[in-house]
């Protein structure tokens, strides 16, 4: 399976830390930037993550800044990405099986580590539900 990852300033050191543990799991791994502390703007890696999604050129995404929120803004701008905000276990769940989400983010400021590995692992072992939620799901895409 194949993570495209993107991060900020902000989020580039856990970022860092998630591509390790994600290859560690088995994972295949695109980063998709920053690749330095150095101040840049969150849009960039927003677009370069959804549009690997998007294109199918990577199962799901994981996006990261400070608060996660402006990551999840841009990467819904993409057609066809789902991108989901979250800030507990429960909605890494419930965004896989009731949204079928696509792409996860959260802020660097508010998630540590383990939290981090914990949602990404979580995120990437739950089912879509379908039924109920497909109907939902496709009018989320215009269908």
């Amino acid at each position: 399976m194949k993570v495209a990852l993107g991060s900020d300033h902000r989020g580039y050191a856990l970022k860092e830390f998630l591509k390790g543990f994600l290859r560690e799991r088995g994972y295949e791994v695109l980063d998709e930037g920053t690749h330095s502390p150095e101040r840049t703007d969150y849009p960039v890696y927003a677009r370069r993550v959804a549009q690997k999604v998007a294109n199918r050129e990577a199962h799901y995404g994981i996006l990261i800044c400070a608060t996660g929120i402006g990551m999840s803004i841009a990467a819904n701008k993409v057609k066809g990405v789902r991108a989901a905000h979250v800030c507990s276990d429960d909605l890494v769940r419930l965004s896989r099986q009731h949204n079928n989400a696509n792409v996860l983010c959260f802020g660097s400021l508010y998630t540590d580590e383990p939290t981090a590995a914990r949602w990404v692992e979580l995120f990437l072992k739950t089912e879509f539900e379908g039924g109920r939620h497909a109907k939902r799901v496709a009018m989320l895409e215009g269908e």
